[in-house]
């Protein structure tokens, strides 16, 4: 499993129990290797007119599987081609797409939520879609606990319908950005599942949804996918769509570079000379989709003091990271912990244009004014006498962050700081992270459609991923208000204050961004996303992204 894809599998999973995600995951950013084998031989040379060849990322063979509630292990295409949620909403963008609903508002003090359902909408095999649908989905989740893995009945008392084609939920309390999470949500159809039992059990193989596309063929190497014509939001205008699985990296960059693949999402070095210049109709779209942290364990008696994680922050040449570890591909990362510029709006006018400084001199006047002094092997000593020795963990399958932390190592060293890159696997990671077994880390973030996701996951005192312990009664009463309130000047006003908390007091330390991975071949289709026309998350593994990509496409002239 790659990096993103074990990013994506937390993100829906452990950490995304409380709030959001982002995280990019189908592309293997690090050229890791999968022993499943890929059948050339089923590849044509090149993709055919109204034909869409898709890499959705290395993963090796794909699995018969398109039950929604097995996660990564079902098919790409079964969140988004095949089942749909009631609404999208564009990671990298504005836009709220209503998908099975036309709309929804608060009432009761923002404890109710009303969701209007659209009345064209029929599944695949011609039953009519209607609440009794929606109701049984969250019924599910409610008698079925694994399934509910964002924690929806934590916040929910009770949900009804009302006719055919109005939902209504009831919360426990005020929690406004939830809704994204029940809009969010995958819905099945009663009259198939009611008699699957348990729907992590489920055996799904010829799959019953509302999507754009119905399946065709199934095979471990390619999917086979066909419009759906009564689509109720109109005949899709890509007729066919093919997933192609792939072992590795290389095989994937091979199959884009001779067109045996449309769109992909991976990482590839040096992409100007390996892929655009082969074509002139090749192109990619790398936007942020998080922020990459450098995480202090603030339980640590030497972490926890600020001179010391203001100091480690102004010791890192964050650019030397991007180009080094990251190939240019993504920019130095905002103080304030914003994704940018996906969250230009919300950024406080007064700390507009704050940067992060790589300063070594000031670093070691950090520590020395707080009365830090250099031992005789050049490494910083507290008062106490504990020297600034720490270790820093990572996954060493991950290159490129594997390479950021032994940067990130060698320029502390410079300032007096001793770091030890520790190499973990991936399961032992991210578990010693959860229960802050550690000192240092590069990590991921948890964001969402608004800001407060990212901060709510990262600082709030029950945050998914505050794995660093942040603990400020403040910070959850102003996480509390918004949660509270649709009034958006008090949201705005909320957003700002966290800014200001992340830059003056280094809860966690931003690095760079994480991004989503595109690349593209627009010959047959154009109207992708970009960054002048950022409509929907560009990456073909982000799912149900894809679905609303391919929903714009027009067939070039």
């Amino acid at each position: 499993m790659s990096k993103w894809q074990w990013v994506t599998a937390l993100s829906l999973g452990t950490a995304i129990t409380v709030a959001g995600c982002g995280s990019g995951s189908g592309g293997n950013t690090d050229g890791s290797k999968n022993s499943a084998a890929t059948s050339q031989s089923q590849r044509s040379a090149a993709s055919t007119p109204s034909v869409l060849k898709i890499g959705p990322g290395v993963s090796g063979d794909f699995q018969h599987v398109f039950n929604p509630f097995q996660g990564g292990s079902a098919a790409p295409g079964t969140n988004g081609f095949i089942y749909e949620s009631l609404f999208y909403f564009n990671p990298v963008g504005p836009q709220q797409y209503g998908l099975l609903a036309s709309s929804y508002k608060w009432s009761h003090g923002n404890k109710t939520l009303t969701v209007e359902l659209r009345k064209n909408v029929t599944w695949t095999d011609g039953k009519r879609f209607t609440a009794k649908d929606v109701t049984f989905t969250f019924g599910l989740l409610k008698k079925y606990p694994a399934t509910d893995t964002n924690g929806i009945w934590n916040q929910l008392s009770s949900i009804s319908a009302k006719g055919d084609y109005e939902v209504t939920f009831d919360f426990k309390k005020p929690n406004v950005p939830f809704a994204w999470y029940i809009l969010s949500t995958t819905i099945v159809p009663e009259h198939i599942w009611a008699g699957l039992g348990n729907p992590t059990k489920a055996v799904v193989q010829d799959p019953v949804g509302t999507g754009p596309y119905k399946l065709s063929s199934f095979s471990p190497q390619i999917i086979t996918y066909q419009a759906n014509d009564a689509y109720y939001l109109g005949k899709p205008p890509v007729k066919t769509v093919e997933m192609q699985a792939y072992a590795s990296n290389d095989a994937e960059t091979m199959g884009l570079v001779k067109h045996e693949v449309d769109w992909s999402g991976i990482f590839i070095p040096n992409i100007d000379s390996v892929y655009t210049s082969k074509d002139a109709n090749s192109r990619y779209w790398f936007p942020p989709n998080d922020v990459v942290m450098l995480y202090a364990n603030l339980k640590d008696p030497l972490l926890k003091q600020w001179p010391v994680r203001e100091a480690i922050s102004l010791g890192i040449n964050r650019k030397e990271l991007v180009q080094k570890a990251e190939d240019g591909y993504v920019d130095v990362a905002s103080p304030t912990g914003l994704v940018l510029p996906n969250n230009q709006d919300w950024v406080d006018p007064k700390l507009k244009g704050t940067n992060f400084s790589y300063d070594p001199k000031k670093a070691v006047q950090v520590l020395e004014q707080a009365g830090f002094k250099k031992n005789s092997k050049g490494v910083f000593v507290s008062p106490s006498g504990q020297e600034l020795s720490f270790t820093l963990q990572i996954v060493p399958g991950w290159s490129d962050w594997y390479t950021a932390c032994s940067l990130i190592a060698s320029q502390l060293k410079d300032i007096g700081i001793r770091v030890q890159v520790q190499g973990e696997q991936a399961a032992a990671y991210t578990s010693n992270l959860t229960n802050h077994k550690y000192q240092l880390a590069l990590s991921w973030t948890v964001a969402g459609p608004t800001p407060y996701y990212l901060y709510e996951n990262l600082l709030g005192s029950n945050g998914g991923w505050n794995i660093e312990q942040w603990r400020d009664p403040g910070t959850d009463k102003v996480l509390q208000d918004f949660s509270t309130t649709t009034n958006k000047d008090r949201q705005t006003a909320d957003i700002y204050s966290l800014e200001h908390t992340m830059v003056q007091k280094l809860p966690a330390i931003p690095l760079f961004y994480g991004v989503h991975w595109s690349e593209y071949n627009d010959k047959q289709f154009k109207g992708w996303p970009t960054a002048d026309n950022p409509y929907a998350n560009p990456a073909p593994y982000e799912w149900p992204g894809p679905e609303i990509v391919l929903m714009h496409l027009k067939p070039a002239d």
